[in-house]
């Protein structure tokens, strides 16, 4: 019986601690410098167009205070037309550049920003669109101040940018539109494919989940953009590599349906995660540009 006690408690220590170490890992950042960013993304696509333009960095304040890093692309002829655009996990303002140059040619200015814990912005964990969402309220906010003869405002996020794009939209901000690439519905689905992956068994995701929310204050449950789209009635594109294996396609599939009238969906052939622009560049800005002008009705 000794023996039996014994190895259950070593069972049971083993557990919480391994619960323990994956919280802090799913919810740590491990973040790339603007420079590591910026060489990633000239690797791949011309940049040449961004040296050209004015930019303006500025920081914005948080709710509760958190200073978020910003970004502004003038556009050389101002239409009154603002976009915020969201990159994704470890990633900072340059992974948003991608998307940017589409939204320029539409007559755009162009709002780049550090997400909460990445780029300039100081260190902190990830709690997957919940504080994020509320930092893109502040950044929305703050932005019909700054300009305040804009006419209008649109929002576009890649992956956990994408996530906490469809997240803010619970607050009700007043954009004209949104667009929403790769992003997860609720990010405990996301959790089991990257346990599979370790090979560890799923149920550890429900006791990292709850070692989550004693360490940091936020379990995965709550993690779960999906949820805002109840009730919100902003034309929403959805966008999704056809082979992403990381974030699966369902999760677009999902908050289609729970969006409905008012969203569409376009799954990107030959794209994995976060690859749709750069996969089917052409596709991916006539998709864009179409939706736009549909959603201001032009």
């Amino acid at each position: 019986m000794v023996i039996l006690l014994t190895v259950l408690a070593v069972l049971l220590i083993a557990l919480i601690a391994v619960s323990w170490m994956l919280a802090g890992y799913s919810m740590g950042i491990r973040r790339q410098t603007l420079e590591e960013a910026r060489q990633w993304q000239e690797s791949r696509y011309d940049l040449s167009w961004y040296d050209a333009l004015e930019k303006r960095d500025y920081t914005v304040s948080a709710d509760d205070g958190y200073c978020l890093h910003v970004q502004h692309i003038v556009q050389p002829e101002p239409s009154g037309r603002f976009v915020i655009i969201s990159h994704g996990y470890t990633d900072n303002r340059f992974g948003a550049l991608k998307y940017a140059k589409t939204y320029l040619d539409m007559g755009f200015d162009v709002i780049v920003y550090d997400l909460r814990g990445h780029g300039l912005n100081e260190p902190t964990f990830c709690s997957y669109s919940i504080r994020e969402s509320a930092d893109l309220k502040a950044l929305i906010r703050d932005t019909k101040e700054r300009w305040p003869d804009l006419k209008i405002l649109g929002l576009h996020g890649e992956s956990l940018g994408a996530a906490s794009t469809v997240a803010c939209l619970k607050y009700r901000p007043g954009v004209s539109f949104a667009v929403s690439d790769c992003a997860f519905s609720e990010i405990k689905n996301v959790m089991k494919v990257g346990i599979r992956g370790m090979h560890l068994p799923v149920f550890l995701v429900d006791t990292a989940s709850l070692a989550a929310g004693l360490r940091y204050g936020y379990r995965y449950e709550q993690m779960r953009p999906i949820d805002s789209l109840a009730g919100d009635h902003t034309p929403i594109l959805f966008l999704h590599g056809a082979e992403d294996h990381f974030i699966v396609p369902a999760n677009s599939e999902a908050m289609r349906d729970a969006a409905k009238d008012h969203s569409e969906l376009h799954l990107i052939p030959g794209a994995g995660h976060a690859e749709s622009a750069l996969k089917q560049p052409q596709m991916y800005r006539e998709i864009v540009t179409d939706f736009v002008g549909r959603a201001l009705g032009k």
